[in-house]
């Protein structure tokens, strides 16, 4: 696994570079957005680890360009704000996962290990549901002749639905499926997750919709 590591703090980011080689992860650290965008760009990654706070240009407006650039890596933040906002601001520039500073090392390499694991052991087919198709092996809804990347977690939760369309799934078996049984993720991260997706959905004027059932969940439907 090939990893790459954006953090301004040269301690901090020689000490992850040390931690993920020590784990027999391939890595390459820079400590601007400006690299780690030029780096990023070449797809040559399974995973990043990006600080929000960066010189040249900062993680959220990094992880943006990458997404407007169809690169589906994932993506984690690392970044000393740990208030909603800015989890918010991050999962909506397309980032997997989110993890505050200071962390330990355990925590680190198993969220990565998490991020990385649907991207390790996809099957390149395809998943369809109407006219609506979701790539497996490049992160992709398709609809016609139009695509659209999304990011892991969101192609988790629209594989999930896509896997049992028709069927009320709630929002915390989406968290225990995507994010573990232990994770302390709050319900309304899956909200951020689904709203994102139902823009991609409208941009894609794709015949189907997540439907919200208050008290239950969401739900996939054809639209009518």
């Amino acid at each position: 696994m090939r990893i790459l590591i954006a953090e301004d703090d040269p301690k901090l980011l020689k000490s992850l570079v040390h931690i993920f080689e020590l784990s027999n992860y391939a890595v390459d650290g820079v400590d601007n957005g400006t690299d780690a965008f030029d780096y990023a760009l070449s797809g040559e990654y399974d995973g990043l680890v990006l600080d929000i706070m960066m010189p040249g240009m900062d993680g959220v407006t990094l992880l943006k360009k990458l997404r407007a650039s169809n690169i589906t890596t994932p993506a984690l933040f690392l970044t000393a704000r740990g208030e909603v906002d800015q989890r918010i601001e991050g999962l909506d520039a397309g980032a997997d996962d989110y993890l505050p500073k200071p962390f330990s090392t355990g925590e680190l390499l198993a969220r990565v290990r998490a991020m990385l694991r649907r991207r390790d052991n996809f099957t390149p087919d395809m998943l369809s549901f109407g006219a609506l198709s979701l790539n497996r092996s490049t992160y992709e809804l398709v609809c016609g002749e139009k695509k659209h990347a999304l990011s892991g977690k969101e192609f988790q939760v629209m594989e999930m639905l896509m896997q049992d369309p028709n069927v009320i799934i709630s929002a915390e078996q989406l968290i225990t499926h995507i994010w573990g049984w232990d994770a302390s993720v709050d319900t309304s991260v899956v909200w951020v997750h689904v709203s994102n997706i139902r823009k991609k959905l409208e941009t894609l004027c794709a015949p189907v919709t997540i439907k919200f059932v208050r008290g239950a969940g969401y739900i996939l439907e054809e639209s009518v």
